[in-house]
């Protein structure tokens, strides 16, 4: 693949970002599935533009959802060479929430690049530039006049951001007997939790029953701020004993890593960090466990004062699980130690605790075949080494593709920690997305030849 080609199609391939950012694809707001559903048939429309054989398959009614549909998946196929390899691609064009009154600098749902190339946009990030970056590599190949390299299988799905449901079934159908190497990342996995407490019948007026009534609210908070600590150490026994020990060669895979602090305090916008060595920080961030305070449901969150003491509040949180943590057995102590808690307590108030959903770790080996080939299309676009590192976030179907494939599952990056994907003001340096483009091209071409041993 040229790379000049690549450089002169930047505007046509910003525009093609622009026009995916503008669709609010929000899986979390039942009011927004249609814009989901429409993102997902916008991609199609584009990779059979590409020449790409493109499905939108069906997924059926979400679960717990009356007639809601599932956004349908974009399985697509782009060659069908049996003398190539053949590589599948995954990522997925859902979105977090985002609204200007959030604090964002822009409207989120509109590209807006300033004059030092940073690309501002729900989803620009995650997931909506990485996975045009593999339809821009297309059309690069076809505008230079080159061969595709491999046969190119891509799954895209729009559920990402709301647990990927319905995804795992598909997944394991489709994987029968083809051969479907993986591009994805290593990553911690992610039980998320919800703690139900419930009084009074209705909402109360605090001057008329304060004083009088064991408030659901008081008991969350209590139960809440005994989860986890100042410095996040997860307060619940059990936990960290389930970790496995690092060693000493992982150990020192993160001195030599090309990140400084002053990178996390940018995507911070503050030097609130618990640790201020690059190593303990890092290592917080992708080798140990965490557990993180997401919000209160049922709770007055509005501006102004609000009297009302809340008859039923749900606490969320979470914990970001590594090996060698088990889903169920980590599940169990948590429930267990909420409802100790609560006991303690001696509230007349009713408990209710119980995971939402959860998402494995995974880990894969950096010594494979295809992450050689990986680092060589890293050193020929950037001109360094690559680092080979974890990652903190979670795609919960990322170890059902290994296990569904038996293939080796590797991420290809194009953003960087400081885009702050599912925060406010989330972007995408132009540079990052551009030169993403020649990776990912690069790669193919690698991997295509690669020695597998």
């Amino acid at each position: 693949m040229r790379q000049d080609l690549v450089d002169a199609s930047t505007d046509h391939f910003i525009d093609r970002l622009r026009r995916a950012v503008a669709i609010p694809s929000i899986s979390s707001e039942d009011a927004r599935r249609p814009d989901v559903v429409r993102m997902g048939e916008w991609l199609a429309d584009e990779l059979k533009a590409l020449g790409a054989e493109v499905e939108l398959r069906p997924l059926g009614i979400q679960p717990g959802k009356k007639d809601l549909e599932l956004p349908p998946v974009v399985l697509a196929r782009y060659g069908n060479d049996k003398s190539k390899r053949t590589i599948l691609v995954y990522g997925h064009y859902d979105v977090q929430p985002a609204e200007k009154s959030d604090g964002w600098a822009t409207e989120p749902f509109e590209l807006t690049v300033d004059d030092t190339g940073r690309m501002f946009g729900r989803g620009s990030t995650d997931d909506k530039g990485p996975v045009l970056g593999w339809l821009n590599a297309i059309e690069a190949h076809q505008k230079a006049g080159v061969d595709f390299p491999v046969n190119l299988l891509m799954c895209f799905e729009g559920m990402e951001e709301y647990g990927s449901e319905g995804l795992d079934d598909l997944i394991k159908a489709e994987a029968k007997g083809t051969e479907k190497p993986c591009l994805t990342y290593g990553l911690r996995g992610c039980n998320y939790y919800s703690i139900e407490i419930s009084g009074p019948g209705a909402d109360l007026h605090s001057g008329v029953f304060g004083g009088t009534v064991q408030e659901p609210m008081t008991d969350l908070v209590r139960v809440m701020g005994s989860l986890v600590d100042t410095d996040g150490n997860i307060l619940i026994p059990g936990i960290m004993e389930q970790v496995a020990p690092v060693n000493p060669d992982e150990e020192a895979l993160y001195d030599n890593i090309a990140f400084t602090m002053n990178d996390i305090f940018e995507a911070l916008g503050s030097e609130t960090t618990i640790f201020d060595k690059k190593k303990e920080t890092l290592m917080r961030r992708w080798r140990f466990p965490s557990l993180s305070l997401h919000g209160i449901e049922g709770a007055f969150s509005g501006a102004g004062a609000k009297t009302v003491i809340p008859a039923r509040v749900t606490g969320k949180f979470s914990i970001r699980s590594v090996p060698n943590m088990e889903i169920d057995k980590t599940n169990e102590i948590v429930c267990k130690y909420v409802r100790d808690v609560f006991a303690k307590l001696q509230s007349k108030n009713t408990l209710n605790v119980f995971p939402q959903h959860c998402g494995q770790w995974w880990v894969a080996s950096p010594k494979h075949w295809n992450f050689s080939a990986a680092a060589k299309a890293v050193e020929r676009v950037w001109g360094v080494e690559p680092d080979f590192t974890r990652e903190g976030g979670s795609i919960p179907v990322t170890l059902t593709f290994e296990e569904a494939t038996g293939k080796n599952v590797l991420l290809l990056p194009m953003g960087n920690s400081t885009d702050g994907a599912h925060s406010i003001n989330e972007k995408l340096d132009k540079k990052n997305y551009i030169e993403g483009i020649k990776l990912l091209g690069a790669y193919l071409h690698y991997v295509a030849e690669e020695p597998q041993t």
